[in-house]
């Protein structure tokens, strides 16, 4: 009787073929790369806002923002001050949304600029030469 250890070390390793694939990437669709930035830039948006609803939330919650009261009335005297009036989950929020759509604007930008300068450089320097093998 033999062990299923000794069964897969008596077995002769088989030689596996491995195909090389050498491919030189010398223009990128702009309009492909908009699109895929401007997806990108509205999920990282989305999760910007979600992030920020939720640490209000949070600090709220544990009473982070009644720490900071008491520690600024006591500080300026003043016993009308108040984070969280100043700084609602609403206002929060809507500055939030305000900079997710700032930022996506600005990431479909910088896409689309990096693609017109990398399909200038690829003009002048040949492109990217890009290697993949299957092992």
């Amino acid at each position: 009787m033999s062990s299923v250890a000794e069964k897969l070390q008596r077995k002769a390793p088989r030689k596996t073929s491995s195909k090389q694939v050498r491919l030189k990437l010398v223009y990128i669709d702009f309009w492909s790369v908009v699109k895929l930035s401007f997806l990108t830039s509205i999920c990282a948006g989305i999760a910007q806002v979600v992030v920020v609803a939720l640490a209000w939330t949070i600090l709220n919650s544990s009473g982070i923002f009644q720490r900071v009261n008491d520690l600024f009335q006591g500080v300026l005297g003043d016993e009308t001050f108040s984070v969280t009036a100043d700084f609602s989950l609403l206002q929060v929020t809507l500055f939030a949304v305000i900079v997710a759509a700032l930022n996506i604007v600005i990431g479909t930008a910088l896409g689309a600029v990096a693609t017109l300068i990398y399909n200038l450089a690829a003009r002048v320097t040949g492109g990217l030469l890009v290697g993949f093998q299957n092992s």
